[in-house]
């Protein structure tokens, strides 16, 4: 719905917000294949590494949440929507919006437990995630313009349920590319280019693809109604692109 999609303007330097966490891992994929790079969403302990900047505090800039509007936008002062990216001041490695505006996607099954069912893996790359092996929940982080500030804290997670998420979805079976209904109105993603990218496309489609059954056959179920379509896509698109007559 448009009018829920873009109920916070149509500025291009929105943050874009209400896709699953399968439409972000493909808008990923078609992201290194047009550009010849690696891009894939980070994992929830890159993910907080990041936001913290080197902080042990509640949020990068310590434990006072009366300095989060200098940060953040949050229930207290977002007027009930989102905001322009980087409106707010960074953290130490200037990063902005870790803090509010939108949650964000990462790779990471939600675990009640948390880091502790990684205790015995190894802190490095691949090894450090919980693989999702069910729909949901899935994890985003950093809070966003319809939370407090408890849930925007370095430390905070937000656990995904695709049923209240879509439950005003007219389709069925229900989208696999989009949520319709609040949380997910205040979740979207950011991505990260490692410096060393996997070896061979196995490793890397595990970033991209749908990494579950009930995922893969929701898309295919679209695919044969013609609800979505497959295309080609390389680093000579947008030059084809460019080249195309003009409508």
């Amino acid at each position: 719905d448009p009018g829920v999609t873009f109920e916070s303007g149509d500025d291009p330097q929105q943050p874009a917000v209400m896709m699953t966490q399968y439409a972000a891992r493909q808008y990923t994929k078609w992201l290194s294949k047009i550009s010849g790079q690696f891009y894939r969403l980070p994992s929830e302990a890159e993910w907080e590494y990041a936001a913290r900047a080197g902080s042990r505090t509640a949020y990068c800039f310590g434990d006072d949440p009366a300095r989060l509007d200098d940060y953040a936008w949050y229930y207290d002062n977002s007027e009930d929507r989102t905001h322009r990216v980087a409106g707010k001041q960074p953290n130490a490695w200037g990063l902005h919006d870790m803090h509010g505006n939108v949650a964000e996607w990462v790779l990471d099954q939600y675990s009640a437990h948390g880091y502790s069912a990684l205790k015995d893996k190894s802190s490095a790359g691949k090894s450090a995630i919980q693989w999702p092996s069910e729909p949901f929940p899935l994890v985003a982080r950093g809070g966003s313009w319809e939370l407090g500030a408890e849930d925007c804290r370095s430390a905070s997670r937000l656990a995904s349920d695709d049923d209240a998420w879509k439950e005003d979805d007219p389709n069925l079976p229900a989208s696999p590319w989009w949520h319709t209904s609040s949380p997910a109105t205040g979740v979207g993603f950011r991505i990260i280019r490692p410096l060393a990218a996997p070896a061979d496309e196995p490793q890397r489609a595990r970033y991209w693809d749908a990494n579950l059954v009930e995922i893969e056959e929701d898309v295919q179920a679209r695919l044969s109604e013609q609800s979505g379509a497959l295309g080609l896509v390389d680093e000579a698109l947008p030059e084809a692109i460019a080249d195309l007559p003009a409508r």
